[in-house]
């Protein structure tokens, strides 16, 4: 059995967060290396899912509600624009193999990411 995710400490609070969001499926935090004025991440619960890929092929409605949160959250933080990202792969720039959105917003220039 692997080691359990950075994300999956976060919901078993062992890992303090800011939350910003949380439901019975997923949670919402501000990230602690933040890459734009307003930097939120949003995942499910469980990490039965590494990737946005395996998320969209083994349970689109939880994608769905992702993708909802995030525009909930950009709503209340940014305005409402925003930009939502998933890196897969480690060469993408993905380091927690936990499904998880990038949400930013508030500020951002074209070649600021």
């Amino acid at each position: 059995m692997s080691e359990p995710t950075v994300f999956e400490r976060i919901v078993a609070g062992e890992i303090p967060s800011s939350k910003v969001f949380e439901n019975d499926r997923l949670l919402g935090i501000r990230d602690i290396k933040p890459q734009a004025p307003v930097h939120l991440l949003v995942f499910p619960k469980s990490a039965d899912y590494a990737n946005v890929t395996e998320l969209a092929a083994g349970d689109p409605a939880l994608l769905a509600e992702i993708v909802s949160t995030a525009q909930q959250l950009a709503d209340e933080h940014c305005g409402g624009q925003y930009r939502l990202v998933f890196n897969t792969g480690a060469a993408a720039g993905q380091t927690v193999f936990h499904v998880h959105a990038h949400v930013l917003g508030g500020g951002l220039t074209e070649g600021s990411l």
